[in-house]
């Protein structure tokens, strides 16, 4: 079993692919290898876009790379590979994102990213620090996790989904922030998992050991 940690040179992968080999590790859940190369990423068994930034430009780093962007798509959309997205990672997994210019997204997702707007002034953009999830819909990757866990957030644009049923979890951050979104094989975290300790490394166990 394989996962593959999508390097399209969009931040520092190093916390990301320790949280994912230590769990691989815990849970015998095989090999986690970060790799620009795209034959790795059409043979693996399940793959994480991780994301840090602003969409426009991760958008256009991940699609600079034809090889990396067609693999990834047809992984996901022809044979059915588990994914996670995280952070931007997942943002880009809508139809658009609105940051700095509209730009289109995968469109796996319906949805928009869109400024986060507290309706409490005094609370701060980005949305940065500890947050208690609130479960909308049970799934896998909630396995041991309740209402009330908190993860770590960093973020300025949260994703306003289009059907209710694919926002799997939000916060309260003077108004609802979408946290955890999903469908058919395809799940997003808007937090870093590899960040958020007990509840992020759980939640990282669960992704690789989900069978869709």
């Amino acid at each position: 079993m394989l996962t593959a940690i999508i390097d399209y040179e969009s931040g520092n992968l190093h916390s990301a692919q320790k949280a994912f080999e230590r769990m691989a590790r815990e849970t015998d859940a095989g090999e986690v290898v970060v790799t620009a190369d795209a034959d790795v990423v059409a043979h693996a068994d399940r793959l994480v876009l991780p994301g840090d930034g602003a969409f426009p430009s991760c958008m256009a780093s991940l699609k600079g790379n034809s090889g990396i962007y067609a693999a990834m798509v047809e992984a996901v959309e022809v044979k059915g590979r588990p994914f996670l997205g995280i952070c931007v990672g997942m943002q880009l997994m809508a139809s658009w994102g609105r940051e700095y210019e509209d730009t289109q997204g995968l469109g796996w997702i319906e949805g928009e990213v869109t400024k986060i707007t507290p309706a409490d002034p005094t609370l701060k953009v980005p949305h940065m620090g500890w947050n208690d999830l609130v479960i909308d819909h049970p799934h896998p990757v909630f396995d041991g996790i309740k209402t009330g866990d908190h993860t770590y957030f960093v973020h300025s644009y949260h994703m306003a989904v289009a059907k209710p049923a694919e926002r799997l979890a939000h916060v309260d951050y003077a108004g609802e922030v979408t946290a955890v979104i999903g469908r058919d094989t395809m799940l997003g975290m808007q937090f870093h998992p590899e960040k958020s300790q007990t509840t992020g490394l759980r939640m990282i166990a669960n992704f690789l050991n989900w069978r869709p």
